[in-house]
């Protein structure tokens, strides 16, 4: 994953909504839903759970899940 689609997963982990990351980092929605594609997911929470679980985005307590 690139610097930016970790970006875009750890808003998506804080619970922004596609438009609000798209506005936020200043991209198209679309971009937001490739993420998710990439990660061959088809939707928000499912991309968020294959994130932490590769250890791309931290827990809430700031730490790395580990790989399940």
């Amino acid at each position: 994953m690139t610097p930016r689609e970790n970006q875009i997963l750890a808003l998506l982990a804080e619970g922004l909504t596609n438009k609000e990351i798209a506005q936020r980092l200043t991209l198209s929605s679309r971009t937001v839903d490739r993420v998710l594609a990439k990660l061959g997911v088809t939707t928000r929470t499912r991309a968020v759970a294959a994130a932490l679980r590769g250890g791309l985005v931290l827990e809430p307590n700031g730490t790395r899940s580990a790989a399940l």
